[in-house]
């Protein structure tokens, strides 16, 4: 089976997922080393946790192209959820700079 136009596009926001997390994981890094809370490296390991669900992902993507299975309605359902997540990215990474 060839590889549908919305896995393709869900595993490119996957990679813009990764880079969002990488500007919330560098700042709340840089924040825990200066304040030492308990919210902050909860912050910290939230990013790490999703970093690793994203490169899962994208893995997945390259070296198993059946992770989204045959059905395509499962193809746009991924699509709709890494899009929603890349927008809840977008929202954190504005709120976390400013």
């Amino acid at each position: 089976m060839a590889i549908t136009t919305e896995v393709t596009v869900a595993t490119a926001l996957s990679g813009g997922n990764l880079v969002l997390l990488g500007v919330l994981t560098y700042v709340w890094a840089q924040n825990y080393r200066r304040f030492r809370t308990p919210l902050v490296l909860g912050l910290l390991l939230f990013s790490l946790v999703l970093m690793l669900e994203n490169l899962v992902a994208v893995y997945f993507f390259f070296a198993e192209a059946m992770l989204y299975g045959y059905e395509p309605l499962v193809h746009r359902v991924m699509l709709v959820l890494r899009g929603l997540q890349f927008l809840a990215l977008v929202s954190l990474v504005y709120v976390t700079l400013k």
